[in-house]
């Protein structure tokens, strides 16, 4: 039976409706969470900072859209975990409709431990995102 034969109605028009930003705050150096965020531009940062906390594939209760890929940089010669690593952020990053762009990146390694810093362009203002550490 065809859509058009079944007498079922078929919207296809809909109104998309944005989020608001408000988020739980995160004291990530006492490890609390504690109230809310209501301000959009330290929403967006903290969304960084989670988002690039989390491995892109390895948990259900996300989207494949969500978290940056880092496994099989580990263990790799700088000269290839450096670009992938600005490439694999700025790809996370920009799934997320408030981020437009990700620039100015700098890194510094200390062992084997990679710290990245960066501007966000977002929506609402851009932020400066300073030594987040990466260990592959």
């Amino acid at each position: 039976m065809l859509p058009g034969e079944s007498g079922i109605q078929v919207i296809s028009y809909f109104d998309l409706k944005e989020q608001p930003s408000k988020t739980y705050y995160i004291d990530r150096e006492n490890k609390r969470i504690t109230g809310t965020v209501t301000d959009y531009l330290k929403a967006v940062e903290q969304a960084v900072y989670l988002i690039l906390s989390t491995e892109r594939y390895d948990y259900v209760m996300y989207s494949w859209n969500y978290g940056v890929e880092l496994n099989d940089l580990f263990g790799q010669i700088k000269e290839f975990v450096i670009p992938n690593l600005i490439r694999r952020i700025k790809e996370a990053l920009l799934q997320d409709d408030r981020i437009s762009d990700v620039t100015d990146f700098k890194y510094r390694i200390e062992r084997r431990k990679y710290f990245i810093s960066f501007t966000v362009m977002t929506r609402y203002g851009d932020i400066g995102i300073k030594d987040v550490m990466f260990s592959v």
